[in-house]
């Protein structure tokens, strides 16, 4: 008798084809739905040997499995072409489909679900940008930035891009790419974003040259929008991303001094990742950098994050010399839609 996939498992696989459902990819849903119940015994095996959290806010495993077949569809392998997007086969024949390619390519599938999923989301720059040009019109500097949880350094780039506004554009006058979610309020005055440097930390910094299929196998193949966005940023010359503890990293990169410079530490959907102790050592670097800031040095922390409130994610603002602590917006966690209503907390 064939095992049947554990609670743990198929819950996994449940919430996660719910979430990507609400972030606009039926496909990705009915994906998730299928999977367990044409999954081979060794392949099954190695999913339920992962110990801990399953599902989005642990291992992550159906984004693993999911992005370990997108790789194979996005390399025209195990005639994965028909059943995938723009096909639309019936569920039976999109089963039979992902059956065949997961008995054909067992090895480069085990391989692959080794390592997380890292998307790299660029449609995430929609957050960055506005916060930028209010600092920016407050004190016109150029700024130096520090992401955490840089991943492939994707929106360390975010100078070189533009997102339309009710206001107008926000970016570069000749961006690499413009975002265009849907906005909710009004938006801050346009300003120049002006760059002095950029570097970022991760624990598994995704190289954007020799990794670029593994980013773009993580993009869902019904959001062809996506792909073409990574792609423009993929294009553009690579940015420093060290492979450093977070707070490690920050500490060092605090404790020297940026005069007539923004520093802007930033980060969207990383914090909740780092463990308890690296978030109280971050934010103390962070606090202690904020105490010693001037006019002339300003210091901002922008974090687009899970914050318990809905829907999507909080953006949160603090600025330094001032010490203002402002909700700026919330904002879908794929980008697609901003709702900007600063309000002091």
């Amino acid at each position: 008798m064939t095992k049947a996939p554990s609670t743990a498992l198929l819950e996994a696989f449940e919430i996660q084809a719910g979430a990507c459902e609400a972030l606009g990819s039926p496909f990705m849903g009915r994906l998730c739905r299928i999977l367990p119940e044409i999954l081979p015994p060794p392949l099954l095996e190695r999913l339920e040997s992962f110990e801990g959290d399953l599902g989005p806010r642990g291992h992550s495993i159906p984004l693993r499995l999911c992005g370990a077949l997108h790789a194979l569809r996005l390399q025209d392998r195990a005639g994965l072409a028909e059943v995938y997007p723009p096909e639309a086969p019936d569920d039976a024949a999109l089963a039979a489909g992902i059956a065949r390619a997961l008995k054909e390519e067992a090895d480069f599938i085990h391989e692959f679900i080794h390592s997380p999923p890292q998307t790299n989301e660029v449609r995430r720059s929609v957050a960055l940008l506005p916060a930028a040009a209010l600092l920016a019109g407050r004190r016109p500097l150029p700024f130096v930035l520090s992401e955490l949880g840089a991943s492939a350094g994707l929106n360390l780039h975010f100078p070189d891009y533009a997102v339309e506004t009710p206001g107008g554009l926000i970016g570069a006058e000749t961006p690499a790419l413009t975002l265009t979610p849907t906005w909710h309020g009004e938006a801050p005055e346009p300003a120049p974003i002006s760059l002095a440097g950029a570097a970022g930390a991760d624990l598994s910094p995704i190289d954007p040259v020799a990794d670029r299929l593994r980013l773009l196998s993580y993009l869902w193949p019904d959001q062809p929008e996506r792909k073409a966005l990574t792609e423009a940023a993929l294009a553009l010359p690579p940015v420093t991303v060290d492979k450093a503890d977070a707070a490690d990293w920050l500490e060092a990169r605090l404790a020297t001094p940026h005069p007539g410079c923004w520093h802007l530490v930033y980060h969207t959907i990383a914090w909740q990742y780092f463990p308890a102790a690296v978030q109280a050592r971050a934010e103390a670097a962070i606090r202690a950098a904020g105490a010693r800031a001037t006019a002339e040095a300003p210091l901002a922390w922008l974090g687009m994050e899970q914050d318990g409130g809905s829907p999507g994610a909080g953006l949160r603002l603090r600025i330094w010399p001032e010490g203002e602590d402002i909700a700026l917006a919330r904002v879908d966690f794929h980008g697609r839609w901003i709702d900007w209503s600063p309000r002091p907390i």
